[in-house]
């Protein structure tokens, strides 16, 4: 299975956070799968972060490659392909971070693992 983790998802597995879940947990540790984290949630967390919404052990700017390659997550980049899709998805969500995450799976096939429920109306594959 090809994965993109959301932000949260992202940000809860590498804080081991108790809110992701059993599931969740299993698939990312998965050997078999592979386990993608978009540039577009590296953004969110920079903004966030910028913001003082967003507290994490380090700057956003080592904390994101530090985690993704400590825990074996490929880096995704936002595509042209992608960023057109937005034109014809449903608007079920104002989350521009959110949005622009299913037209990257949409566009590259992938599953997004994520606890958001306005993800899940898109028709866009996710998991739990």
């Amino acid at each position: 299975m090809r994965l993109l983790l959301d932000t949260a998802t992202f940000l809860w597995l590498t804080l081991d956070d108790p809110k992701l879940s059993n599931r969740a947990r299993a698939l990312f540790q998965n050997p078999a799968n592979e386990v993608w984290l978009s540039a577009v949630s590296a953004w969110e967390i920079a903004i966030k972060h910028s913001l003082g919404r967003l507290p994490l052990p380090s700057a956003p700017e080592r904390f994101v490659p530090e985690q993704r390659e400590a825990h074996g997550i490929m880096p995704l980049a936002l595509s042209e392909a992608a960023v057109l899709r937005l034109a014809s998805l449903p608007h079920h969500h104002r989350d521009p971070f959110d949005r622009i995450l299913v037209c990257q799976a949409q566009a590259d096939d992938l599953v997004i693992l994520t606890s958001d429920e306005a993800i899940r109306a898109y028709p866009v594959k996710t998991d739990w």
